[in-house]
């Protein structure tokens, strides 16, 4: 067997779904709203920075616009690829390191419905989409396509 086989059928697990039917249209759904909320939590961290700084202060992380500026891209960029559907794997493991430290950061630091009740809800949506795939109207469906 052929490396470039190999590496090929790795590829083509990264971007295959293992729902269909209704489940898979419910895990779009599901990728699909996490994205937006995720870019909708982005724009803060651009467009008001220095408060954005001062809550990563208060819950416990250096006070560094670099840090703010690094989560902010992670989660527009995290965000629009869920939207999209394209590397839906990559961005759930990305998206689910920063719920983790939102978690175990502004979460034991802060505490609340928001810290303890969303961003676990958005960890546990994005563990799901690391298992499930991305669902229908993906560009990662195309890619697997290609691959396979």
């Amino acid at each position: 067997m052929s490396e470039k086989s190999n590496l090929s059928r790795v590829a083509a697990a990264f971007f295959r779904d293992r729902v269909s039917g209704r489940a898979a249209v419910a895990t779009a759904v599901l990728r699909i709203v996490t994205g937006l909320f995720f870019v909708l939590a982005a724009i803060p961290k651009f467009a008001a920075h220095d408060f954005e700084l001062a809550e990563f202060a208060r819950f416990g992380l250096p006070e560094s616009s670099a840090l703010v500026y690094l989560v902010g891209l992670l989660e527009l960029g995290g965000g629009l690829m869920l939207v999209l559907g394209v590397g839906t794997r990559l961005a759930a493991l990305g998206l689910a390191v920063n719920m983790a430290g939102a978690i175990a950061t502004a979460g034991v630091k802060v505490g609340g419905p928001f810290h303890l009740g969303v961003a676990p809800a958005l960890l546990l949506a994005m563990v799901f989409l690391l298992w499930a795939g991305p669902g229908v109207a993906a560009l990662d469906r195309r890619l697997a396509a290609g691959i396979g």
